[in-house]
């Protein structure tokens, strides 16, 4: 799983994480990334966690479906302040946090180092028609795997992988806008379905002239298939290594 490794270090921070919905996030983002907003009357605790892992389950089985979407955030807290808190076992030895009583949120967001990060970003199943819509738009059917990942309780929409790479995935109407804008690229490829980029050029798609459904590395830029790299032999290995948070980019895949 994304994140699985112990936060704390010997520097003068600590990691640390936070299961976020989208309420909190756009108070946040409102601060300038910078603070977590004042806690309401039935929220007497600001509960940061440990680990990734423990924020994305939290988010994953929490968030998603109570709100649709659910995010996982990162920032960094000055250890001298977090040695006044006493570290909580909650479960399992995985399961860690602080309980910062909600009068002393103002003085953590003081001693938070850098901006509070959004890592990743989940959302909760995609209707039957969006799937309806999309395959009539591309004249053919998407494959089984890639409907059961967006229909399952929770699905990866963006955020970073550990090894550093960002993986952005489309819902199916977005893969229908992406096409629509590349409008000659899509042309050039024929049977293509892009399910993502990295937040850059390169985009993630499936060659669905091919029963397996490859995904492959694709830029803005190609003519064509011959340029293509092939990042996973299958769609379901590819959300595999994207859910568990080990998929990286590989660039000196060989291409089609």
């Amino acid at each position: 799983m994304i994140g699985e490794g112990c936060a704390i270090d010997g520097s003068d921070t600590v990691t640390l994480w936070r299961p976020t919905g989208q309420a909190e996030l756009d108070l946040v983002a409102a601060s300038g990334w910078r603070a977590w907003p004042p806690r309401l009357p039935e929220q007497p605790i600001f509960y940061p966690v440990l680990n990734r892992w423990y924020a994305t389950k939290i988010a994953r089985e929490w968030n998603v479906p109570a709100e649709g979407v659910g995010y996982v955030t990162r920032f960094d807290v000055q250890r001298s302040y977090l040695e006044r808190h006493e570290v909580r076992q909650a479960g399992g030895r995985d399961v860690r946090e602080y309980w910062i009583p909600a009068e002393e949120l103002a003085d953590l967001n003081a001693h938070i180092v850098g901006a509070i990060v959004e890592e990743a970003d989940y959302r909760g199943p995609v209707a039957d028609q969006e799937f309806t819509e999309a395959e009539e738009a591309l004249g053919r059917p998407l494959p089984d795997a890639w409907r059961r990942y967006l229909q399952g309780a929770s699905w990866f929409r963006r955020g970073w992988m550990a090894s550093g790479t960002y993986v952005w995935l489309n819902s199916p109407s977005e893969m229908v806008e992406v096409h629509d804008a590349w409008d000659d690229g899509t042309g050039a490829h024929p049977g293509i379905a892009v399910i993502g980029d990295n937040g850059s050029r390169e985009q993630f798609v499936l060659d669905l002239r091919d029963e397996s459904a490859p995904v492959l590395l694709v830029d803005i830029s190609s003519d064509g298939w011959d340029s293509a790299i092939r990042q996973a032999d299958t769609v379901g290995e590819f959300i595999d290594r994207v859910d568990a948070g080990t998929f990286a980019i590989d660039h000196a895949a060989s291409g089609m």
